[in-house]
């Protein structure tokens, strides 16, 4: 099997500093540390959900020769932090450790010495069409049309049968459910947590009303909030939220989410499509903030008009630099990206297409232009 797209860096900085690997639930991430394995003499693989390998991880009983060494879902052990600084400060100098875990490293257990200046974070997401396209060696478009029928999570989308997928997704929402809610002591709001996460299936890419939510569920706003916020931590969905040069207005505003697996959206293929971007645009950013320290963020924009541009991408310093619409079959620029377009000539606009072949741009001003594009060859060209 072809190693992850991660592996470079990650092989990279190993020798550096510990790297702490967070990403969704069976999204790759124990694959991905078995294969930096293979390129160390004397590797340890060691488990924290396997309780003889937990044990060995509270002992720290693996040979002090071992050049490498993997603790998966080390997150669920109480007083991680106050552990993982203590066997990265004692370590040999030329032994790598590396750390998984489903849940964010950094998310629910706040207590424990820092890690500062000690590790380097990474984050893995699901297969993109430019990592599909050259772990199987096919085309862009074949490469999308594939991720579109089944999700970019290894096991549904390397089965490659629509039985295998649904079977998969049913197992995994049930295991989300039911392990990661409990896990962290909810096991009264599992239903709350159930309904929204069905609701949640046909607002994707729309902002999103806590209070229309609340009222649906019966809650309060507040706690549909903290619930959204628990989902994001357990990498189930992620927000985008609306730009803003002042962080309060921005804030203020609703938000629009998406889930991971995007083939969770049944019945419609334009917002089924809209989430594969997203995720391809969040997972481009995110490689490069991961390997190459950018800071740019992820968000969506409403112009001075009102109408909404799908998603924008603002610089470290907050200046926007880029803009994408997503369109299943129109391949007309929209007017909300022309009038973003016309507000800021240094910023590069473009339009994806699903249903389209050939790529053109268009004139909008003297100095500016709007790129469209079919989305299958632009996505093969992002960074990961």
């Amino acid at each position: 099997m072809n190693d992850r797209y991660l592996i470079p860096s990650l092989l990279t900085d190993l020798p550096r500093k510990m790297v702490l690997l967070t990403g969704p639930r069976q999204v790759g991430k124990t694959t991905l540390a078995k294969q930096l394995g293979d390129h160390f003499e004397r590797p340890v693989f060691l488990n924290y959900d396997v309780a003889e390998q937990a044990h060995r991880i509270e002992r720290m009983s693996w040979l002090p020769s071992s050049d490498y060494v993997l603790l998966d879902e080390l997150h669920k052990m109480p007083q991680w932090k106050n552990y993982l600084k203590g066997v990265y400060d004692g370590r040999p100098a030329d032994q790598a450790l590396f750390v998984t875990g489903s849940a964010r490293l950094d998310t629910f257990r706040q207590t424990g010495d820092s890690l500062a200046g000690r590790y380097f974070s990474y984050r893995l997401h699901p297969y993109s069409v430019k990592e599909l396209t050259a772990h199987a060696g096919i085309s862009p478009v074949v490469a999308l049309d594939r991720l579109l029928r089944f999700g970019g999570f290894p096991e549904p989308l390397f089965a490659g049968t629509d039985a295998d997928h649904i079977r998969w997704q049913n197992q995994y929402f049930s295991d989300f459910l039911r392990e990661d809610i409990l896990e962290f002591g909810r096991i009264h709001e599992l239903r709350s947590m159930r309904l929204l996460v069905e609701m949640l299936r046909s607002r994707t890419g729309s902002p999103l009303s806590y209070l229309s939510l609340a009222r649906d569920l019966n809650l309060s706003p507040i706690t549909v909030r903290r619930y959204v916020e628990i989902l994001e931590a357990l990498h189930i969905v992620f927000v985008v939220t609306p730009y803003h040069r002042n962080i309060a207005r921005a804030l203020s505003k609703a938000p629009k989410l998406y889930f991971y697996d995007w083939t969770y959206i049944q019945n419609n293929p334009a917002a089924s499509f809209e989430n594969l971007v997203a995720i391809h645009l969040r997972k481009h950013l995110d490689f490069l903030n991961d390997t190459q320290g950018w800071q740019s963020q992820l968000h969506y924009v409403q112009t001075t008009s009102g109408k909404e541009v799908d998603f924008v991408v603002a610089s470290g310093s907050g200046e926007l630099i880029g803009a994408v619409e997503v369109k299943w079959g129109d391949s007309k620029p929209s007017y909300s990206l022309r009038e973003l377009a016309q507000q800021l000539p240094d910023l590069k606009a473009v339009q994806l297409v699903y249903q389209m072949t050939t790529p053109y741009k268009v004139d909008v001003t003297d100095a500016q232009t709007i790129e469209v594009h079919p989305a299958a060859a632009w996505l093969a060209s992002l960074s990961a």
